[in-house]
Parts: C-alpha cells; structure tokens; sequence
C-alpha cells in the first residue's frame, strides 16, 4: 500500500468515525429546528381537531417553532396512529389522539396500542354525560336501572361499535346493576346519526358530551342524566355526577400527545414543557372549559405513563363483556 493510499484510506476510515460517532451523539440541544407536523387522525372541525389545533398554537410559542397540524382521518383513527408509528423518531412527526389508539387494539383492528408510542403528555380530558329525549320518562342515571328491569329487552342505547361510547355503556352497566341481556344495543356509524335517532326517539338513551351535546341540553331538547365525573362541571352546574348518584363511574376522553417509539428523551421532554406552559395560559383555560366542556390535566414523563395503564386495564376489563362482532 502506497503512502498516497495509506492516507486516503485513513482518511475514509476517520470520516466513517466521525460519522458514527455523530450517529451516537445524545438529541442536540437546539432542538426543534423546523416545523413540526402533528398527526390528527380525526377529520376537522371535530372537538378533538380543535382542541389540538388551539393547544398547538400555544405551544409552538414556547418551542419556537410551528406546529402544523394534518387531518389523517380514516380507518376507524387508525390510518393516522399508524403513519405516526411508522415515522422516523426525529421530534418533528408527533400524533395528537386518545382512547381510541388502545380501543382499535382491543376490538381487533390493529395489533398496537399506547405502548407502540413515546407518550408527551397528556392534555385535556372531555367529560362524558348520558343522555335521553326530554318526553322520556327517564329523569336522572339512577333511575335507568329500575327503568330497564321494568322493560328488560326493550331499551335502546346507541352507541358507535367499538368506540368511546360503547365502551361507556358496558362500564355503565356494570357500576349501575343492569344486566347485559336486558339491554338492546343499537350501533350508529356516528355522533350525528345518534342525534338524529334521539331526536326521532327511536333510540332511549345515548352518551354525549359538552361538545356534541351542549346546545340540544341548552334548548331542551335532550336531558343530561348525569356527569361522569368526579365533581359538577361548570357548563352544567345543575346536573349532579354519577357519584352523586351512587353510580361509582368517571368517563372520559382523554386527549394527549404521543410521538414515534425511539424518539430522543430530551425532545419528548422538550415537547412537554412547550405543551405544559401553553396549559398555563388563561384564557385558552378557560375555551377548553367553557366552548367544550372539558378539562384541563396536564400529565408528562411517568405520571402519563401510569395514566395510561390504568386507563388501559380499565378498558381492558370493559373489552370482556364486548362481542365485537356484532
């Protein structure tokens, strides 16, 4: 080997060198350097669509940099959960979603839930209420039960086949005493239909929320039964908790950020603060509470992590009474 090729070949290997060593190196301090996209895998204009777009503008003001949010709708959530899971762990593709990524897992509809992800953190929590028509005989949740025994095989609830609501019930069910096999559940492709169905009182009940719900509680239209959570909410003041009901049951959606598994500890951290401190701005508080019922909850590193499974044994459990296949 000649002296010309000795030190071409030195030099080859010391660039090789210098290039793993930079593979190796711990996430740079500077980050994030360019936009960052987030995976909303909802059509718009839905409360998580916008909840997330608010939130973001907030955030990207302590990042530095802009968010920009995708709609990736389709496939019951999981076109867009799925394209964030295949994404490079570099911080700048990041999916915006809840309960469903661990739902879709349990009804068979992919083979991932939360754990296919690095959690950010959680964000918000939209509160869950059972609902009737207002001619329905039906005036609180505690009085469903003794409803039902009254006409086993009779009532209706709607709910879409294995997504939030349907969930809600089979646990409503439970904490209330009402069997299953008295019970017709009436599956709906979504919010709207169940709307339409309550409002043509071929269905009893339903689950709504604030979002989907507020402005046919407000003009008397449905009746809210109960709130599912543990304390009133200020956009329903007069409608007491299920607790309150001795209904032993908190339902929600809960809402957070999750990014590609492998991505740098310093960005999820990074990602966290920027997310946490925009929580801390007043009025955005304050839109979350008042124009969509829900709460704020700041959850990050291993409080979001215990968060999540509970949430998912709590589901889980629920998933055992659940024929998915009808």
């Amino acid at each position: 080997m000649t002296r010309s090729t000795l030190t071409m070949a030195t030099a080859v290997a010391a660039i090789g060198l210098a290039s793993s060593i930079a593979c190796s190196q711990p996430a740079q301090a500077d980050y994030p350097e360019q936009d960052i996209r987030l995976i909303i895998p909802f059509g718009p204009g839905g409360a998580t669509d916008i909840i997330f777009r608010l939130i973001s503008q907030q955030a990207e003001q302590h990042l530095g940099q802009t968010i920009v949010p995708v709609n990736m709708a389709g496939a019951g959530a999981t076109l867009g959960s799925r394209n964030v899971k295949e994404a490079r762990p570099d911080g700048y593709t990041l999916l915006g979603s809840h309960d469903s990524i661990a739902l879709s897992q349990l009804a068979g509809m992919v083979d991932y839930s939360y754990d296919a992800f690095e959690p950010v953190a959680l964000l918000t929590q939209t509160i869950n209420i059972p609902a009737a028509h207002s001619d329905h005989p039906v005036q609180s949740a505690d009085e469903i039960a003794d409803y039902v025994r009254e006409n086993p095989g009779q009532v209706r609830f709607s709910m879409i086949p294995s997504s939030t609501d349907h969930f809600f019930w089979v646990q409503f069910f439970d904490a209330a005493g009402i069997d299953m096999a008295d019970v017709r559940l009436v599956g709906y492709p979504d919010t709207g239909e169940q709307v339409s169905a309550l409002m043509a009182q071929e269905i009893d009940f339903a689950m709504f929320n604030l979002p989907s719900g507020g402005a046919f509680f407000e003009n008397g239209t449905f009746r809210p039964l109960g709130v599912a959570h543990e304390e009133r909410i200020d956009g329903l003041p007069d409608v007491p908790t299920l607790r309150e009901q001795d209904i032993e049951l908190d339902h929600s959606t809960s809402r957070g950020i999750f990014a590609p598994k492998g991505t740098p500890q310093e960005y999820l951290d990074t990602l966290a603060d920027a997310y946490g401190q925009a929580l801390e701005n007043e009025a955005l508080q304050s839109r979350i509470e008042n124009e969509f019922g829900s709460v704020v909850r700041f959850l990050a590193g291993e409080e979001y992590l215990e968060f999540l499974d509970e949430n998912e044994s709590a589901l889980s459990a629920a998933a055992e009474n659940i024929d998915f296949q009808n």
